[in-house]
């Protein structure tokens, strides 16, 4: 009894690590969009330097996984909770390098001239922290029924991200001289997309270790 006990509270410590983790990851998606509104290079660079914070928090999850499963003997659905959190980890930190990719961009175009506002753009950045939020929510809960609604909400990010693509090259194509400026922005733009991918594979991760069965959503 007293060996579960200790297994339950593990299981327990290392769902509370991964959600502060990725409350950790929301904070950095979020400032990166502070820092590309403010043209705030300062900002841009603590979260660049704070992105090694992240991966430690990776790695420290990591190892817990592989310490639960080498010492506790878990039972399949328990197996699963851990392969989903393993897995997990490494989709928030690919996440963090994304918002980090939105920080370098924001540090290059400190010198460009200001750009029109892009509100599709900022649309994208509500959608995917949004994702992001559900996702994690429904990891806490075990909630299949808002996993698989965060996995269909990335059609609404593809959608966004096409229709800032061509913007951005109606830009172009009008004004050469804004091809860097709207090049930059389609980075950033990239970045939000593959965040919102992610965020899709953490709920996938849920859907995975609640049933047993792997659904690949992203087509």
């Amino acid at each position: 009894m007293h060996a579960r006990e200790t297994y339950e509270r593990e299981l327990a410590r290392l769902r509370e690590d991964l959600l502060a983790m990725g409350s950790e990851v929301q904070r950095a998606i979020s400032r990166s969009i502070i820092a590309l509104d403010d043209r705030d290079v300062e900002l841009a660079r603590s979260i660049i330097a704070e992105d090694e914070v992240i991966n430690d928090h990776r790695f420290r999850i990591e190892t817990a996984c592989h310490g639960i499963m080498a010492t506790q003997q878990p039972t399949a659905r328990d197996l699963r909770v851990l392969i989903a959190a393993l897995m997990i980890a490494v989709d928030l930190e690919r996440m963090a390098d994304h918002a980090k990719g939105i920080a370098k961009t924001v540090t290059l175009t400190a010198r460009e001239p200001s750009f029109p506002p892009a509100p599709d753009l900022h649309r994208m950045s509500d959608s995917v922290r949004r994702m992001l939020d559900q996702g994690l929510q429904a990891f806490a809960e075990t909630d299949v029924e808002l996993a698989q609604r965060v996995c269909a909400s990335d059609d609404e990010i593809d959608h966004l991200y096409k229709q800032f693509f061509n913007v951005m090259l109606s830009y172009m194509l009008e004004d050469p001289r804004s091809i860097t400026r709207a090049t930059y922005l389609l980075w950033i733009a990239h970045n939000l997309e593959r965040i919102a991918d992610l965020a899709t594979n953490v709920s996938e991760r849920v859907i995975y270790y609640a049933t047993g069965h792997m659904q690949d959503t992203n087509f």
